[in-house]
């Protein structure tokens, strides 16, 4: 016996005989086989059965591959805002085994050139609303060789047209180890800096495993799930989940999120569950068509991103009943840190109110309270939360440095600040120094402080220019530049977006 293998055997450990998982893209295909001309996915007045999705996603998989060239490990850019054509392109991508890199659809052309480039992505899959995006990605040191239009457009082939043509062009589930990467999953701190976190088809089997266990049990074929928030994000990892459990996806119309429509559509199809933040939840709770409609059919309400009031929390027990479930967790972690299920939410104040706790450690994972040094602290302590287990992404792309700051002894820094109940309840108080993160902002994307930089200083030429926030509604807010001593109204200068 080698002096490895004795070391190995002396240790109880074992290399494992193999590291081969399921291709994600079986997630589809298993619902399409049992559920066949059941509906998988409504968009609009447009219904897709679970055998069209899959034969959908599998024509794109065949032009992606015979058109365009991509294999197992190409990335494919993403540009769009919810439609059936974005979530099909998932599971085509799974399928070859190349990477899903869906990008902030808020984002400016600039920036999604930066997304392109730091991922290395070789095609790319753009809406038609977004023309400017792909001339940037063009335009960058590294241009994506190919692009799909989603609609008609002069920048690339029509999506559409493509599935018609490679309609029942048969491509087999690519081959994966558990490490293999899938999806990349952007994030930015402070800085802006994009970061791409490597989700991997091991990690994400897990995370569908245990977001049906710990947050919606009991999900099956007879429920419906309404997307409410991009899925480039949480949502699409939400919805990933439902079409593992053979649940209808309902994808809400319009750009803008719109309350009365979202209660419409509850009513209609009987949702069951929806993943959101908790500022939408405000929004659907106080809108006076919640009292028009029968929603009673909804049995988890699932809310992150940033704490809820608890006032906000007992309006929306009073009104919704006991279906809320929060969950604290990164796009690092997949949203696969902690969960409060329902029998832990309470309209009324006592001693099993736990006020301020985002929930305790998900099934299969670990949390930690750490000191500066990493030494794990004891109930009550304030200090870093830090997580460990199968939900973990595989690091940052090409980015040691990211990765040497958010991993030390195994687990991973999220850099925000909190501690542990004697119960194991975790309540997080705020973001720690040192790390490249910023605070929760719901419910829309953060805008980071560089934007501002850049903004004011291309339109003026003067650093000392202003910029004017105006609120537009509950999601977003319109940017002015105004220069110094100016009278404008604000009007002639450009907006953010």
């Amino acid at each position: 016996m080698s002096e490895a293998a004795s070391g190995a055997a002396s240790s109880g450990r074992a290399a494992p005989v193999t590291t081969r998982v399921a291709n994600l893209a079986g997630l589809l295909t298993r619902p399409a086989r049992r559920f066949g001309d059941r509906p998988a996915l409504i968009d609009g007045e447009l219904s897709l059965s679970w055998r069209e999705l899959d034969e959908r996603s599998g024509a794109m998989a065949a032009a992606l591959r015979d058109r365009f060239g991509v294999v197992k490990g190409d990335r494919v850019l993403v540009q769009s805002r919810n439609c059936h054509q974005m979530f099909e392109s998932m599971f085509a991508c799974f399928r070859l085994g190349a990477v899903w890199v869906p990008t902030n659809v808020r984002q400016t052309p600039d920036e999604v050139a930066v997304v392109a480039e730091t991922s290395g992505a070789t095609g790319m899959i753009c809406n038609v609303a977004f023309p400017g995006h792909v001339d940037a990605c063009r335009a960058s040191a590294s241009p994506p060789r190919s692009c799909v239009a989603i609609g008609e457009a002069a920048f690339g082939e029509s999506y559409d047209a493509l599935i018609e043509e490679h309609r029942g062009t048969s491509v087999t589930d690519a081959i994966v180890d558990r490490g293999d990467p899938c999806w990349f999953f952007f994030t930015s701190g402070t800085t802006g800096q994009p970061k791409a976190s490597v989700l991997t088809h091991g990690q994400m089997a897990f995370v569908v495993i245990n977001h049906l266990h710990d947050l919606m049990p009991g999900t099956g074929p007879d429920d419906v799930s309404l997307v409410v928030a991009p899925l480039s994000h949480g949502a699409g990892v939400h919805q990933l989940v439902q079409v593992a459990a053979g649940a209808t996806t309902v994808l809400m119309p319009g750009e803008r999120f719109n309350v009365p429509t979202a209660w419409s559509l509850v009513e209609r199809y009987r949702v069951s569950n929806l993943f959101t933040v908790p500022t939408i939840v405000r929004q659907l709770v106080e809108h006076p068509s919640v009292a028009s409609v029968d929603h009673s059919s909804l049995r988890h309400v699932v809310y992150a991103g940033a704490p809820m009031y608890r006032e906000d929390q007992k309006r929306a027990l009073q009104v919704l009943g006991p279906v809320l479930v929060q969950y604290f967790g990164l796009g690092e972690v997949t949203g696969n840190i902690t969960v409060l299920p329902p029998d832990d939410h309470h309209v009324e104040d006592g001693p099993d109110t736990r006020i301020g706790s985002c929930g305790f450690a998900r099934t299969g994972m670990e949390v930690s309270v750490q000191d500066e040094h990493g030494t794990l602290l004891d109930a009550g302590e304030t200090g870093e939360i830090g997580a460990a287990g199968p939900a973990l992404f595989a690091g940052y792309y090409r980015n040691s440095e990211a990765n040497a700051k958010a991993f030390r002894d195994g687990w991973f820094r999220t850099g925000d600040l909190g501690h542990l109940d004697a119960e194991g309840y975790l309540y997080m108080i705020g973001i720690g120094a040192g790390q490249d993160r910023a605070p929760p902002t719901p419910p829309g994307m953060r805008v980071r402080t560089g934007r501002f930089e850049k903004l004011r200083s291309g339109e003026t030429g003067n650093t000392d220019a202003s910029v004017v926030l105006r609120r537009q509604d509950h999601m977003y807010a319109r940017a002015t530049v105004v220069p110094p001593a100016s009278t404008s109204t604000g009007d002639e200068f450009s907006q953010l977006p």
